[in-house]
């Protein structure tokens, strides 16, 4: 049985973040039972559409709990990392609180149409094993209205009508608002970095 476990939260994701890690030799098990996602080694926690239905799902099934008391390595993929934060301006719902922050929607331009779509350069600014052999100004692919602008645990930024974090880290808990299952051998890389990550 695989270490890694996909909670299953009501995203339309699963299979190709399945898809991507099996990709790298690894068959996680997808899951939305709280019993065994809290003996997992590590976590994946996806998500498409909106942060209000996703935070429905881990509260109504415990899971919620389950995440904040865990010191397993986590990592939240597109609305997956929004709902690690405090709160989300997208349905006005709380998250998981496990890092400081709100996630607001990105100003729109002529420029700057949203949805947020296609690929986008990276850059970072922090340094992390996470992003171990992924250079500065990369490109991932991000599909997303909402983001965090100015978190202090932000270890890579991209750019759509100003800055945000592209991912983040802090502890045992991660995020990429980009995802990585999409974003071709960037993307691998950065799986396959959680995969092999130690937190401090």
């Amino acid at each position: 049985m695989s270490g890694v476990v996909i909670i299953d939260a009501g995203g339309a994701n699963l299979g190709s973040v399945r898809g991507a890690f099996a990709r790298l030799g690894i068959e996680p098990e997808v899951s939305c039972d709280p019993a065994r996602i809290a003996v997992a080694e590590r976590l994946v926690l996806p998500g498409v559409g909106a942060a209000s239905p996703v935070m429905r799902n881990l509260l109504d099934s415990g899971i919620d709990a389950v995440l904040r008391a865990s010191s397993k390595p986590l990592l939240g993929i597109c609305i997956g990392m929004q709902v690690l934060f405090e709160h989300s301006e997208e349905g006005d719902v709380a998250g998981l609180g496990l890092l400081r922050g709100e996630v607001r929607k990105l100003p729109a331009s002529a420029g700057a149409r949203l949805p947020h779509m296609g690929w986008n350069q990276l850059g970072k600014r922090a340094a992390s094993p996470l992003l171990d052999g992924i250079e500065d100004g990369a490109q991932a692919y991000f599909v997303h209205s909402y983001g965090v602008t100015g978190s202090s645990d932000a270890i890579l930024e991209a750019e759509h009508g100003g800055a945000f974090a592209a991912a983040v880290a802090r502890a045992n808990i991660a995020g990429a608002q980009f995802h990585p299952e999409r974003s071709g051998v960037v993307g691998a890389r950065f799986l396959q970095n959680f995969l092999a990550w130690q937190p401090a």
